[in-house]
């Protein structure tokens, strides 16, 4: 499980590094965006990787990595809108990045629980398998909000953003460490 975690926080502190770096570039433009079209930018950047597992090549130069990574931060930007959306609030450098350390130790210690209770299966999985949970949970969560946030006996939209974080990370540690 140390091997597990190592990997892990090694994957997170890339996507941390580049949200960090796009901070600098473009502050928090992302707040404009309604909680919905984070979702449909998730979804574009999952539909992407799989026509690119499909085709085998992409032409515009960036990687299924990449995707995953973007797929990662968005969930986090998802998941800080959730709270924030509507509020008119701005963010200075240091705040944002106090509310990505937040989010991204509550997917991590997700993980690591349900890691525990399915002893590591995620190991066995295939990459194009990450993509598709991944779409499987971006189709629930435009249901949910399609619902105006209510659900009968499912986790919320918040669940299925850190899921889509862990399945991202997941992915990158396959890629990666193989």
């Amino acid at each position: 499980m140390d091997h597990t975690l190592q990997q892990y926080n090694q994957e997170v502190s890339r996507c941390r590094q580049l949200f960090e770096n796009k901070n600098t570039d473009y502050g928090t433009s992302w707040r404009i965006l309604r909680p919905r079209s984070i979702t449909d930018q998730i979804m574009i950047k999952a539909l992407r990787i799989r026509s690119i597992e499909e085709k085998g090549e992409t032409k515009v130069g960036e990687s299924i990595e990449d995707e995953f990574i973007g797929i990662y931060n968005y969930c986090i930007i998802g998941l800080i809108q959730l709270k924030y959306w509507g509020s008119g609030r701005e963010f200075t450098t240091t705040e944002i990045m106090a509310l990505y350390d937040k989010e991204l130790e509550n997917a991590r210690e997700l993980m690591l629980k349900k890691n525990h209770d399915y002893g590591e299966a995620w190991r066995e999985m295939r990459i194009s398998s990450f993509t598709d949970l991944i779409l499987m949970k971006i189709n629930r969560t435009k249901q949910i909000e399609d619902n105006a946030g209510h659900t009968v006996v499912s986790e919320g939209i918040d669940a299925n953003y850190q899921d889509m974080m862990n399945y991202s990370i997941f992915a990158l540690i396959t890629l990666n460490h193989a």
